[in-house]
């Protein structure tokens, strides 16, 4: 099996310990992320004392973990044990392998460990006479009879000059190593909210996706402009998810959030210029997800100065903006799956019903943005799915990559429906 059909669409957490040889994992993780992996780096604190935080997130799929208290996360080992196809530890220290053989766990990486039902490989590197005591072999000797895979390090030159065995084993051997792991495996299980849900079926490989995220900025002068507290991140985790599921990704963001390399990101500000670059672009895609938060009016008369306070307040004249949605839904080629988005904070239900038969959408995605840790500026959202063909689904408050899950999971599911199905000629 080769190493693009082995990796595309996984889901990767890459741990890294505290070993000079900390750098190689650098090259382990831009191959992955090269072959269509998902790649969340783990790193300890020691770690980064040999590499730096920023080189990691440069080139990983989303910004490295090292704290069992993320901002970004209220449960980060939960989040990223649960989610993971395959994690690799590499190099794994003498201190790592035995936290993890007694079940210590002192920080992220021994908690995510903990707490995963993916097959994990460990790749040991260190000092020879560590490598071969009596302890750490024990312990290696634990964690294989619990079903844990350990590619063995080489012999070769050692910090501070010496020979020995310990040495981190090459690249291509850890690679092959995962490969091996990853063809008699398939993707765990996730537990999203209060609700464990089945493995997600990919559906989208080969498939061109378009997403756009952030809130649309309409210019009333040169240094002010009317928005809205849209950040982005639900329609970013969007694409991040279609492209982990084998899509070649377009996204069309107002945002500066940092994307995989592997998506092509095009930079908009108003609701004019994100409607020229979908609409150039949507008769390509075979699926389009409006995650954006688009202004409904723009001033008429744009400053071309910076309007003074001593001037008095300015009395603007407002029109409407282009309706995006409405305007894919109109000439939607057969074969396209749309998908719009709706924040609403009053009848939600029944704008959203509204919506999604006016704009001629095959889902529509709504959350109510008055909720407490709901949609705009928070980690977490909580939706409900209406399709036009199908079941509705409900979302309860979860992380934004777990919401994008559910949504790509409806439109393979819608997508599948629509599929003809072949006669059975004579």
């Amino acid at each position: 099996m080769d190493q693009v059909n082995s990796f595309q669409g996984r889901r990767i957490v890459l741990g890294v310990c505290g070993g000079i040889a900390a750098y190689k994992a650098i090259e382990l993780c831009r191959q992955l992320v090269d072959a269509g992996a998902f790649v969340s780096v783990v790193m300890t604190e020691s770690s980064k004392e040999f590499v730096g935080e920023a080189t990691f997130s440069a080139l990983s799929s989303e910004a490295v973990w090292s704290s069992l208290f993320a901002e970004q996360d209220p449960i980060p080992h939960t989040r990223l044990g649960q989610a993971a196809d395959l994690i690799v530890v590499a190099p794994a220290t003498a201190r790592l392998i035995s936290a993890y053989a007694t079940g210590y766990s002192h920080d992220l990486l021994t908690n995510v460990l903990l707490a995963t039902r993916a097959p994990v490989v460990i790749c040991p590197a260190m000092h020879t006479e560590m490598w071969e005591h009596p302890a750490v072999q024990d312990n290696l000797k634990i964690l294989s009879q619990r079903g844990v895979h350990v590619v063995d390090p080489e012999e070769g030159r050692l910090a501070g000059g010496d020979i020995g065995s310990g040495r981190l084993a090459g690249t291509e051997r850890v690679l092959e190593a995962m490969r091996g792991v990853l063809s008699s495996s398939t993707p765990s299980g996730e537990v999203r909210g209060d609700e464990i849900l089945e493995p997600s079926a990919s559906g989208l490989h080969g498939l061109n996706v378009l997403v756009t995220a952030g809130g649309t900025r309409e210019p009333i002068d040169p240094v002010r402009y009317i928005g809205n507290r849209s950040s982005g991140k639900q329609g970013h985790a969007l694409a991040e998810e279609a492209l982990a599921r084998g899509a070649a990704v377009t996204l069309v963001t107002t945002t500066q959030i940092a994307t995989s390399p592997a998506i092509t990101c095009v930079s908009v500000d108003t609701a004019q210029e994100m409607h020229d670059a979908v609409m150039s672009r949507s008769a390509t895609a075979d699926g389009i997800v409006m995650a954006a938060a688009v202004a409904d009016f723009a001033p008429s008369q744009i400053a071309t100065e910076k309007l003074k306070k001593s001037d008095g307040a300015p009395m603007l004249e407002m029109h409407p903006t282009i309706d995006i949605l409405a305007a894919l839904g109109s000439c939607k080629p057969n074969g396209q799956t749309l998908v719009g988005f709706a924040a609403e904070t009053q009848d939600v239900r029944e704008n959203a019903e509204r919506k999604l038969k006016d704009k001629q959408a095959d889902i529509l995605v709504v959350n109510d943005v008055a909720a407490p840790g709901v949609g705009f500026e928070f980690e977490t959202n909580e939706v409900a799915i209406l399709c036009a063909a199908s079941e509705d689904r409900f979302v309860p408050l979860t992380d934004k990559r777990s919401v994008a899950a559910v949504v790509l999971d409806v439109v393979v599911s819608t997508r599948s429906a629509q599929e003809p199905v072949p006669s059975s000629g004579e």
